[in-house]
């Protein structure tokens, strides 16, 4: 089996690519389809110039006497249609509004030169030898097509004139002016249709011309948004055909299907088979087009890899068939999504439904709690017993209890939080530090069980004060539940050496948090103790995360001594 297909630490790749790479091409622009018209009409017109000579040499050939003027013109004729169709650079700046005027240098090149060269055939032929009135057909194909239609009737137009002036002097000469004339008009008026036919056909060609680049161009836009949907996409998406033969993959899937999802393997098109961590997904991808069927919901393929390190994916699979279409194939189309990332978004719809759940709960019992806090508060105004003082002690304190359980489901409650406002962050904790202290009965200074060190300058960071209040106090609760006997054992610091971020760091000394419960630590209703709500935790890391702050916990060392540490990181903001 071979390696993976890595790309090394690569960030980014195109996987999509290779779909529509028609549509995705830019259309040509109207000015590619001008130039190799204009020169197809240059090669015309090269071509009848050779065929005149020739057809002066096939005359001479055959005994007809020498007409010397016609044949120095049919030899300058072609030479100027073959120099200008052999040389691009005389067909250069040739566009539709140059050949607009009848004065620019395009018209005068092409198809005025081929009015003048006419005409002068047909004066010098005048009606006794070969008729070459059937020359100017081109001309009137070429102002057609290439010219505006006014430009077009007035090129027809000075060809019908010279028709006319050709049989009026004929008339002059004796000829009859009923077949001369009659003869010359059928032949203008031929000159007209066919310039508005050309016209007309060219004008309906580049209508639908435009339609269809500018439906082409839709395409290609939407084509474009599909690939960077895809591309953008947290859940991989995959190509694949019969052979296992990947044709497209985007950044996500080509993550997912490498050892380390920091490296990237190859952009498609790459081969599935002949992978040994990819046996699975090409036992998915035969079993796909074996069944025709796939769950809706997907089913679990393992990709192993040779160090022993497994990745399971939900893999879902959505057929593209077409078979009316010749040469066509089948195709699957593979999604893949972690597993950890089903699971933990299954796990927070499920926090999400049990906090609404909670908070109606809670409401519910604030009231009733309420009654029997003022009712045990009652009772214990009036003479009791020892024994019944310290049931009533024992109801005010589990009221209490209750209290700040039903308290603390609110803090979390969805809703609206408080909007952020820029507060001193060092002023803040210095003050809860020594609060807490207080209301604990701890002992302050070096006999204490806390050290707080803060900067001396303010750290102003986003947040609601009363909420970054109620953060801190639950790490200290919790650092002091857990921390070793003995002074100075829980530490908290403000440290503001990056300058987006304020981090703040609570450490207490103690054993490490076994992994069982670490993998808990910010779930909601986790706790070891017996009498704890589990809701500490959880609070700290909601309310960090409506203000964009982020908590974590790491085991670490400071200032020698092994502890735990929780860290939150602070947006920090300008002072106003």
């Amino acid at each position: 089996m071979s390696e993976l297909p890595l790309d090394g630490l690569s960030e980014e790749g195109v996987g999509f690519d290779a779909l529509g790479d028609a549509i995705s091409t830019p259309v040509a622009a109207d000015t590619g389809g001008f130039e190799r018209l204009y020169r197809a009409f240059l090669g015309a017109r090269a071509a009848l110039g050779l065929v005149l000579l020739m057809a002066q040499w096939i005359a001479a050939a055959l005994g007809s006497p020498p007409r010397h003027l016609i044949l120095l013109v049919c030899i300058a004729y072609a030479a100027q249609t073959v120099v200008l169709w052999l040389l691009p650079r005389l067909q250069r700046g040739a566009t539709r509004s140059s050949l607009s005027h009848v004065w620019s240098r395009h018209w005068l090149g092409s198809i005025g030169f081929d009015l003048g060269a006419f005409s002068v055939l047909h004066v010098l032929d005048g009606g006794t030898g070969v008729s070459y009135s059937a020359l100017f057909v081109l001309p009137m194909l070429m102002a057609g097509v290439m010219t505006p239609r006014l430009v077009a009737l007035a090129t027809a137009a000075l060809a019908a004139l010279v028709m006319l002036g050709v049989a009026l002097f004929g008339v002059l000469a004796g000829a009859d002016i009923g077949v001369r004339m009659t003869q010359a008009g059928l032949v203008g008026s031929g000159f007209f249709v066919v310039t508005l036919l050309a016209s007309e056909m060219a004008s309906r060609l580049d209508r639908e011309e435009r339609a269809a680049r500018g439906s082409l161009e839709v395409a290609r836009q939407q084509a474009q948004l599909n690939r960077l949907v895809i591309e953008e996409m947290q859940e991989g998406v995959l190509v694949v055909d019969r052979r296992g033969h990947v044709r497209a993959a985007n950044p996500a899937a080509r993550a997912l299907l490498a050892e380390r999802q920091v490296q990237l393997v190859r952009a498609a098109p790459f081969q599935l088979r002949g992978v040994a961590a990819w046996v699975g997904l090409v036992s998915a991808v035969e079993r796909a087009f074996a069944d025709g069927r796939w769950p809706e919901a997907g089913r679990d393929v393992l990709v192993s890899f040779g160090n022993g390190l497994q990745r399971s994916l939900r893999v879902r699979v959505r057929f593209t068939r077409r078979r009316e279409a010749e040469g066509s194939e089948d195709l699957c189309v593979l999604f893949l999504e972690d597993n950890r990332l089903v699971l933990a978004r299954s796990r927070q719809e499920k926090l999400a439904a049990m906090g609404r759940m909670s908070a109606g709960i809670a409401h519910e019992i604030r009231n009733p709690l309420s009654a029997i806090g003022q009712a045990n508060a009652l009772l214990a105004e009036d003479g009791l017993e020892a024994r019944q003082q310290r049931l009533t002690q024992m109801i005010a304190s589990n009221v209490q209890r209750l209290k700040r359980i039903v308290d603390d489901v609110m803090e979390v409650a969805p809703g609206t939080p408080p909007e952020a406002v820029p507060l001193d962050a060092a002023a803040l904790v210095a003050e809860t530090c020594a609060d807490w202290l207080r209301t604990n009965g701890r002992p302050e200074g070096a006999d204490g069980p806390l050290a707080c060190s803060v900067p001396a300058r303010a750290l102003v960071v986003a947040f609601e004060p009363e909420h970054l209040r109620r953060v801190l106090v639950n790490l200290l609760d919790n650092a002091l539940r857990h921390a070793d006997p003995g002074a100075q054992t829980v530490q908290v610091e403000l440290d503001a050496a990056d300058p987006a971020h304020v981090f703040m760091r609570v450490f207490s000394v103690g054993a490490p948090i076994p992994p069982e419960v670490e993998q808990h630590l910010f779930e909601p209703f986790f706790s070891t103790r017996s009498r704890g709500s589990g809701l500490g935790l959880y609070i700290c890391r909601e309310l960090c995360e409506r203000y964009g702050a982020r908590i974590q916990y790491r085991r670490s060392r400071f200032q020698g001594r092994d502890g735990n540490e929780f860290s939150v990181r602070l947006p920090r903001v300008t002072a106003p």
